[in-house]
């Protein structure tokens, strides 16, 4: 059943996901990535101040073996002499250890965005079955981390014998050399072993950081279904926003026939179109537009506009222009000042004559 899930999962993960799974603490991430940041600050720390450091645990020690037979020997002293010893070398390391923890956590970062997430440390009581744990053994991310190990390890001691082997005689001969020239050469080839484990190292974190990120798109892909239903939750279900939309334009038109009882004139096209504009001379300087439709709404414009005795002025050119430029409850534009001036003009002039026109006004 698993195995036809994941057959049926051939969608790649959304943004939205992705960033829940980051949130869980679920990201892709590479430990030999990790390993090559603290591997390339080990290098440099050796090779910049593997001298110093030797030098600097060596003093305290030397000074503390050369008087041993000065040094009475009692808990207290002991205590003493351990703590002081302690505490110099860690002061001597302390720096060392923060560039390591600096480039481990550089090594994270550089992976992905900082997580901070409690979900990791929730008690699973599943990871306490054993035989959960037997069914990991024949998975393929164990099979695949194995031959990971074996493959590396291989390649570590084939940099090891490629880098020593050479060096050879000089390092059987080590015993014999004074301790300033032991240091040097060990830390000439301790840096020139790390150099060349660090170059194997480039390419096995270049191909495991690439692996990782496609194992953890593959992990979180997705059905269609689920593709599907994400879009539905992030935009909403089309019929429940076809629906919206429906009482929304019903909302919109039982307000604009509502408004149509106060309009002065109507202007149609005669069928098509029906604009309903109210004026009121002294209290508004430009008409304004309280009701516009095409086809059936304008027909239930016109309807209304018969029954409370409003003009209704035939101008089609006019009609078209308002109803492409303006909005409702919206002022006329300049640009048709001219054109509706003359239908109120028109208007009031029948009205002072005792007339209710149903007219038509040549655009």
């Amino acid at each position: 059943m698993a195995d036809e899930d994941d057959s049926q999962k051939t969608e790649e993960p959304t943004p939205k996901k992705l960033e829940e799974a980051r949130k869980k603490g679920e990201v892709a991430q590479s430990q030999e990535l990790k390993t090559w940041f603290m591997l390339a600050a080990g290098t440099i720390v050796v090779a910049a101040a593997g001298s110093f450091i030797t030098i600097g645990i060596r003093a305290p020690l030397a000074g503390y073996i050369g008087h041993l037979h000065e040094i009475e020997f009692d808990r207290t002293a002991g205590l003493q002499i351990i703590n002081t010893l302690v505490f110099d070398v860690f002061l001597i390391l302390l720096l060392p250890f923060a560039i390591f923890v600096v480039a481990a956590l550089a090594g994270s970062k550089i992976q992905h965005k900082g997580v901070f997430t409690f979900d990791k440390l929730k008690p699973d009581l599943k990871k306490l079955n054993p035989i959960n744990g037997l069914k990991k053994f024949g998975s393929s991310k164990i099979v695949v981390d194995f031959g990971k190990a074996i493959g590396k390890l291989a390649a570590l001691s084939l940099v090891a014998f490629i880098v020593i082997y050479p060096e050879r005689a000089q390092l059987a001969a080590i015993m014999f050399l004074p301790p300033i020239e032991i240091v040097s050469l060990v830390q000439t080839n301790v840096v020139k072993l790390m150099l060349g484990v660090l170059i194997l190292m480039t390419i096995i974190a270049a191909v495991d950081f690439t692996y990782q990120k496609y194992q953890h798109t593959k992990k979180l892909r997705m059905t269609k279904q689920e593709v599907k239903d994400e879009r539905k939750q992030t935009d909403g279900d089309p019929k429940v926003k076809q629906r919206l939309r429906s009482i929304r334009m019903e909302r919109h038109s039982q307000r604009m026939m509502a408004n149509v009882p106060r309009a002065d004139v109507v202007i149609t096209n005669p069928t098509h179109y029906a604009i309903a504009l109210e004026y009121k001379h002294g209290s508004m300087e430009v008409p304004v537009l309280i009701a516009k439709g095409l086809d059936d709404v304008a027909f239930r414009i016109r309807d209304l506009a018969k029954d409370h005795d409003i003009p209704i002025v035939e101008n089609p050119p006019l009609a078209r222009a308002l109803y492409a430029s303006v909005e409702l409850d919206e002022e006329v534009p300049p640009d048709h000042y001219k054109a509706v001036a003359e239908v109120i003009s028109y208007i009031m002039k029948l009205r002072r004559s005792g007339l209710v026109p149903n007219a038509k006004v040549a655009g």
